[in-house]
């Protein structure tokens, strides 16, 4: 089995309308997130997915959330999480890269603390 990471980040503020305590208010984030790919058979070039396919998808769907409020946005309802905000990066980069062997996505909003979508 093989299988490939990216990572990149962006910056946004967020607020969780359904969970009582800090993160009820108004903060923000320096996000880093993790795409893995996997898969057992290499394509072109003897690569499972091109770095910079990835990369590039990456960073189209990021630029959607960077320096944005989260609750804002639709597919989110009010509650932002960690954990729905990995699902909709990886749908997004499925949306781009229909035959990429996608795995998970690890969303980080502190260094020691992430959630991962993996279908």
């Amino acid at each position: 089995m093989y299988s490939v990471r990216v990572e990149s980040d962006f910056a946004a503020a967020h607020h969780l309308t359904h969970y009582h305590g800090k993160c009820e208010r108004l903060h923000g984030h320096n996000y880093r997130v993790r795409v893995r790919a996997r898969g057992e058979e290499l394509g072109d070039g003897g690569m499972l997915l091109d770095f910079g396919v990835l990369k590039g998808a990456l960073r189209e769907v990021l630029a959607t959330l960077d320096h944005a409020d989260l609750n804002a946005i639709p597919a989110f309802a009010d509650d932002p999480s960690a954990e729905r905000i990995a699902r909709y990066i990886f749908d997004r980069l499925r949306d781009r890269l229909p035959d990429a062997p996608l795995a998970s996505v690890d969303v980080y909003e502190t260094p020691t603390s992430m959630a991962r979508y993996e279908p």
